[in-house]
């Protein structure tokens, strides 16, 4: 080939490559689109853990886009108070929020169904039945008629259960008891005496001190430690049988979703879904030192009695009966998740429960 035809050839060809180069510059640009969105929490910025992971979203998706989609943080208060997130979303007052579904029982015990419910799955288990049982398909169902779209955002694994002025030994010692109790557990210890409040997390210790509530539960060692709960409560139960496996939400304004770009979409599912995973292994990193802490600070660690359980227990499964027969939402949900955790605690107690079983009388000879 002549040198100088080659030379030719090249030039046209390296400017028609830059010409091209520019002409799907726009093109990325436009499936990158700058979109700024406001998300609430329902937590105060003092957990590092809830509201650290509400923040943690935010970042993921900005660093992903080059900062295109930019999702800015709210913590409970600054735009709404903790316990109206939801409500805010379904407004279109805010695009986004970080909260759990049980706050909003109220309107329908099966907003309750995707978060946590008393005796129900633990956290592998909702994890398991949200992203291959179908879960997270059957909450959206519901959600998408409160114009929401939902993804799980986190989980604390099982929690405890809870901080009392006083020892709690028999039944009778929680009738009148005025408990912060969040979501549909409270309809459940209600039939039992307890007298379940609504509160938010950064109002609690303030209605313990001044006695306005005897005992309140919230998450577990770590997230309660910070709260500084033993100094008015210091009697500390377990476990908390209304939440072996919390899931959190992001929930989103239906019609802002849909009016995304199909790879925000798809990106902010991913991330929503890393997010999820890290909850709950920040949780099960902090909670064993923040319990030996808690224990030097003079907590005195409390086991539900054998009578307290199984009373619940029943009484959360009479409960169900009673809203299956009435509310065809919770009885498609909860139908499903009933059905799969006898299933689930098949499997747990041939591998995990043995296994951890063997593990802990290890512990306890102190040969860990």
């Amino acid at each position: 080939m002549d040198r100088r035809s080659f030379l030719t050839k090249a030039a046209i060809g390296g400017t028609i490559g830059g010409a091209a180069a520019g002409l799907a510059a726009p093109a990325i640009a436009q499936s990158n689109p700058k979109i700024t969105w406001r998300m609430t929490s329902s937590f105060p910025k003092s957990l590092d853990t809830l509201y650290g992971n509400t923040e943690a979203l935010g970042k993921r998706i900005a660093e992903a886009t080059d900062g295109n989609f930019e999702i800015q943080s709210f913590a409970a208060g600054e735009l709404v108070g903790g316990l109206q997130a939801a409500d805010a979303v379904q407004a279109g007052t805010v695009e986004m929020a970080h909260t759990v579904g049980y706050y909003y029982w109220g309107k329908n015990p099966a907003w309750a169904l995707g978060s946590a419910v008393p005796f129900g799955l633990s956290a592998r288990g909702m994890n398991a039945w949200h992203y291959f049982g179908g879960g997270i398909e059957l909450y959206n169902e519901f959600l998408a008629k409160q114009n929401l779209i939902g993804f799980p955002g986190g989980n604390t694994g099982v929690q405890m259960g809870g901080w009392f002025r006083k020892e709690i030994n028999t039944l009778e010692d929680m009738k009148g008891l005025k408990m912060r109790i969040g979501g549909f557990a409270g309809q459940v210890m209600a039939k039992l005496g307890v007298v379940p409040q609504q509160i938010a997390g950064g109002d609690i210790y303030a209605a313990l001190e001044k006695g306005t509530i005897d005992a309140t539960e919230f998450v577990g060692p770590y997230d309660d430690e910070k709260l500084g709960f033993v100094k008015v409560a210091p009697y500390y139960y377990y476990p908390g049988w209304w939440e072996g496996g919390p899931t959190v939400h992001f929930m989103i304004n239906l019609d802002k979703w849909n009016e995304l770009p199909k790879n925000y979409q798809s990106l902010l599912r991913s991330m929503a879904q890393s997010v999820d995973a890290n909850m709950l292994q920040q949780y099960d990193y902090l909670n064993p030192t923040a319990l030996k802490k808690l224990i030097a600070e003079g907590t005195q660690l409390r086991p539900f009695s054998a009578e307290i359980l199984e009373a619940c227990f029943n009484t959360a499964n009479e409960t169900y009966a009673e809203l299956e027969a009435s509310n065809p939402d919770f009885a498609k949900i909860w139908g499903s998740i009933k059905g799969f955790r006898a299933e689930h605690y098949l499997w747990a107690q041939v591998a995990e429960y043995n296994y951890d079983t063997f593990m802990m009388i290890q512990q306890r000879n102190g040969k860990l």
